[in-house]
């Protein structure tokens, strides 16, 4: 795969004189056009052999076009904050926005070369990251993201040479650390990872590309010229209205019609004496279960979902009632602002993950692509189809992270909905509880039902199932979501 960036690829210096102020012009022209128009964001991987101009690359393309509108982001070893959380979570927080150009050091690609390539890693499991890595990347252009990953090579005698060319000048010898030349003693089998890795993620949507990293001219202009190539590209492919083309394959409801929801006996017996037993011995529970010690290496994220008036912000309050007010966060989901919008749509969630000992309660949540979003048409039938895969992606990175993910569903009867709504209306204090779009929801019911059968059915798995909760009776859906998330909970800390 590096053969051709082997070949000493060069440009004279007259050469590069007569290409770079036009192209330089191009770019700082393509850049504000991008920014005016918003109409995505780019990310730019740099990866590659250490001496290869990656540093000197950049600073290039930040002198070429304005630096204000470019993110740059260089990744070392994990924080011990970025440690309590999936390892794709550091660069969620680093994707720019539409509009913006984000170039990533240090990338999602740098650690599993780097393991494999030190034997800290089994080929299987690099395989399986790299798979993961695919899917990623295939939501995010999905999603709009235009990647754009450069690799930088040099062969290892060119290496050599460069790397005691910067030791040898007192302005450029701190560039040269120890690890440089590690890698360079390991070269031939860093070489061989790498171009497993490229091979195994060169794909239609985000293909690597190899710079020659031996002519400072040569590799200006190759990476300036794809980058331009690139962006125009896309600009003009969306300028024109098109978009790559995706199908769902139908999804057929039961010929019966019966169905996981319709299935449900809403209406189960608990009276209130009852009910306040057995709610202070599974708060009790609770409290004592967060305060393990386990629970320090470990985090809860709770997902609330389900009808409206189905009684979820009831049961978030019997939960929040047994932790202390340090230790949990409440995050209720509306319709996305602007800065949302302008990102992935699961950029908004992962930015709110827990650390290490501490619970996320998410009143609605990432579900909404495959709920309201379907419903509404807010999204393409493509867009919400492949949401169901990478929405399961996200949740086993999170419990690979050491996250302990319930997911509840409200039901409640077509009868004791309306009586709520109406209850709402009558009392001061709930009118607020009530507005014209809980009405509105309420007749769309039956495009919403088989849109959360769905969800239930593709998105419960055994890293992260739903509880289906019966919540007519209200004192008997908080003792089953209380004792449901203390079972799982306690289970999860023991082993």
């Amino acid at each position: 795969m590096f053969e051709s960036a082997e070949l000493g690829h060069k440009l004279s210096k007259e050469e590069y004189a007569a290409i770079e102020p036009q192209l330089r012009t191009d770019l700082l022209n393509t850049q504000f056009d991008l920014l005016e128009h918003k109409d995505f964001a780019a990310v730019i991987l740099i990866n590659g052999i250490d001496g290869a101009g990656r540093g000197e690359t950049v600073n290039l393309l930040n002198e070429w076009m304005d630096p204000r509108h470019i993110e740059v982001h260089a990744f070392d070893q994990p924080t011990d904050e970025e440690r309590q959380r999936p390892p794709l979570w550091r660069f969620w927080r680093a994707l720019p926005a539409k509009g913006k150009i984000g170039i990533l050091f240090g990338n999602w690609y740098s650690e599993p070369i780097n393991e494999r390539s030190f034997k800290r890693m089994k080929k299987a499991h690099l395989d399986q990251r790299l798979s993961e890595l695919n899917r990623f990347e295939a939501m995010l252009a999905a999603e709009g993201v235009l990647l754009i990953k450069f690799w930088f090579h040099l062969s290892q005698a060119g290496q050599k040479k460069r790397l005691k060319a910067l030791e040898a000048n007192p302005d450029t010898r701190w560039r040269v650390r120890e690890a440089d030349w590690e890698i360079y003693e390991h070269y031939d089998r860093y070489r061989e990872v790498a171009e497993h890795v490229l091979r195994r993620t060169s794909t239609g949507i985000a293909p690597w590309v190899i710079v020659d990293g031996s002519d400072p001219q040569y590799r200006a202009v190759h990476v300036g010229k794809t980058l331009l190539e690139r962006l125009q590209r896309r600009i003009e492919f969306v300028r024109k209205g098109f978009r790559t083309r995706q199908t769902a394959a139908p999804l057929v409801a039961a010929p019966d019609e019966r169905n996981l929801l319709n299935a449900l006996v809403l209406d189960q017996p608990m009276d209130k004496k009852d009910y306040e037993s057995q709610l202070e011995k599974l708060q009790g529970r609770l409290a004592l279960a967060v305060r393990n010690e386990a629970f320090a290496k470990r985090s809860l994220v709770l997902v609330f979902e389900g009808m409206d008036a189905a009684g979820k912000g009831g049961a978030i309050r019997r939960v929040t009632a047994a932790l202390d007010t340090r230790q949990y966060h409440v995050i209720p989901i509306a319709a996305p602002s602007d800065e949302e919008r302008a990102q992935p749509y699961l950029w908004r969630f992962w930015r709110r993950l827990p650390r290490q000992g501490k619970v996320a309660i998410f009143d609605r949540s990432w579900y909404g692509r495959v709920l309201v979003e379907r419903v509404e048409g807010f999204c393409s039938e493509a867009d919400w189809m492949r949401a169901y895969a990478e929405i399961n992606d996200f949740e086993d990175q999170l419990v690979s992270a050491g996250a302990i993910v319930v997911k509840f569903w409200l039901s409640v009867s077509d009868a004791e909905q309306l009586r709520r709504f109406k209850a709402r209306e009558e009392e001061a204090f709930k009118r607020y509880k009530i507005t014209p779009e809980d009405w509105r929801n309420r007749e769309k019911w039956p495009l919403y039902e088989p849109a959360v059968c769905d969800m239930i059915d593709r998105t419960s798995t055994e890293n992260a199932a739903w509880t289906l909760v019966e919540a007519d009776n209200k004192y008997y859906a908080r003792v089953k979501i209380l004792r449901v998330l203390v079972d799982k909970l306690e289970s999860a800390l023991k082993h």
